[in-house]
């Protein structure tokens, strides 16, 4: 039986194992800000569900239906932010909290409008990527902003939603998808990057170039 809670442990383990191979406990339990013991009586709810795969110093793993679900609020979520972003105009630095609220009660019907009215999207307001219907998500080969070299130049691809004052601060260089960047200088011992972006000279940090994945051009 699902329900909101289920959906964002799923949605929680699946972006994990995104980052890395093992979901431990503690990792979990520090990404969805609460204590590690909630968390491990959810782990065994999960795992009599079928929904993980629990073994002791190995982590937690999705199984393919704890897969799908996740796959599947996280599409919601994210064809919801574009919703917000081109139906009703909502600025791409308020578009997550709310989809957080509507990926839960979205029904296959409005889900399938909502594609529809947008003409079948591909990736939400920030780059990322919406799974497709059948549960598939495209695969990404984009490195991060921070790996960039001097003189490279790349095509801003994906932001990190979950921040923000991090967006609000990112538009105000127009550090958007689909914007053009080229790396001038790096400076040292992890110091900041300076970017052209469409002609103007940024100053990046190098935690904030972490949050920006970019695809690079020849």
């Amino acid at each position: 039986m699902r329900n909101e809670t289920i959906e964002n442990y799923l949605k929680a383990i699946y972006n994990i194992q995104g980052e890395m191979d093992k979901v431990a406990t503690t990792t979990l339990a520090k990404r969805l800000a609460i204590a590690p013991a909630s968390a491990t009586g959810m782990i065994k709810k999960l795992s009599e569900m079928k929904l993980i795969t629990y073994e002791k110093y190995q982590g937690v793993k999705l199984t393919k239906a704890g897969r799908g679900i996740a796959l599947e609020v996280i599409r919601h979520h994210r064809l919801i932010e574009l919703f917000l972003a081109e139906a009703l105009g909502v600025p791409w630095d308020k578009v997550h909290e709310e989809a957080e609220k509507w990926e839960h009660v979205l029904s296959e019907d409005i889900e399938d409008r909502i594609d529809e009215l947008l003409g079948f999207p591909t990736h939400d307001p920030h780059g990322s990527p919406i799974p497709d219907r059948n549960g598939e998500m495209p695969e990404r080969s984009d490195i991060l902003l921070s790996d960039m070299q001097p003189r490279q130049r790349g095509v801003i691809m994906e932001v990190c939603d979950e921040n923000p004052e991090l967006l609000r601060y990112l538009g105000n260089m127009a550090l958007y998808p689909k914007a053009e960047i080229q790396v001038l200088k790096i400076e040292p011992f992890e110091g900041p990057l300076t970017l052209d972006v469409n002609g103007t000279t940024h100053t990046l940090g190098r935690k904030v170039a972490q949050q920006i994945f970019v695809h690079i051009l020849e």
